[in-house]
C-alpha cells in the first residue's frame, strides 16, 4: 500500500490524459482528475506533469526535468494509449517491448532518485470498431506490461482499463470518453475514484 504523508510531493506524469488543460491553468493543475486529486490530497504538494501526445519516449526525455528535479515522494504514471494511437493515425508504431522497456527505464530512475511510484493502466473505451478490435489487441499486451512493472518495482497498478470498461457497459463508452480516449467530466471523476481506492 501506498502511503502519502503531509508534505509529500505527489507529481502526475503522462499525457493529455493527465494534462487535461493544466498549460493553460494559472494553478498548473488542468480541469481532470488530477484537480479531482489535489483536492482529496489536501496536506500534500500535489503537480501535474502531463503534456498531450506524450508516449513513453517522452516521458523518458522530460523525467530529470519534469519531475525528478522536483523530488517527487511518489510519482503516477499513466501512459501508453498514444503508443498505440500514433501506430494507427501516424504508422508510427511502438513495440510492446520497446515501451516496456522504455517504461522500466523511467521506473528504475524513480526509484534511484528515492522516490516510489503509482502505475495507471492505459485504457480505451471503444467508440468506434477500430478500437474495439484493432487498438485493443495493440493495447492489451501494453497493459500486461504495465503489470509485470509493477510487480518488479512494487508498484501498486490502479485498473483502468478494467474497470471503466466494467462501467462503459452499463453507461456507454462515450459517458466516460467520447472518442474512446480523453474523459469525460464523469471519466475523469472515476479514475480519481479508481486511484484513491488503491492508494488508501
Amino acid at each position: 500500500m501506498t502511503s502519502i504523508q503531509p508534505g509529500n510531493t505527489v507529481i502526475f506524469f503522462g499525457d493529455s490524459i493527465t494534462d487535461a488543460g493544466r498549460r493553460d491553468d494559472p494553478d498548473q493543475l488542468g480541469n481532470g482528475y488530477v484537480r479531482l486529486l489535489a483536492a482529496e490530497l489536501a496536506d500534500a504538494r500535489v503537480l501535474n506533469a502531463g503534456i498531450g501526445g506524450n508516449r513513453v519516449v517522452d516521458l523518458q526525455q522530460r523525467l530529470d526535468d519534469d519531475v525528478l528535479a522536483a523530488g517527487p515522494d511518489l510519482v503516477s504514471i499513466m501512459i501508453g494509449i498514444n503508443d498505440t494511437w500514433r501506430r494507427f493515425d501516424r504508422d508510427d508504431p511502438t513495440s510492446t517491448e520497446a515501451y516496456e522497456a522504455g517504461y522500466r527505464d523511467v521506473l528504475t530512475r524513480i526509484r534511484t532518485a528515492g522516490a516510489s511510484a503509482i502505475l495507471l493502466e492505459p485504457f480505451v473505451l471503444p467508440v468506434t470498431e477500430e478500437q474495439a478490435t484493432a487498438w485493443r489487441e495493440d493495447l492489451d499486451p501494453r497493459i500486461e506490461a504495465v503489470h509485470r512493472l509493477g510487480a518488479e518495482f512494487d508498484a501498486p497498478v490502479v485498473p483502468l482499463d478494467v474497470e471503466l470498461n466494467k462501467l462503459a457497459a452499463e453507461t456507454g463508452s462515450a459517458a466516460l470518453a467520447a472518442d474512446g480516449v480523453h474523459p469525460t467530466e464523469r471519466g475523469h471523476a472515476e479514475i480519481a475514484r479508481l486511484w484513491l481506492d488503491a492508494v488508501r
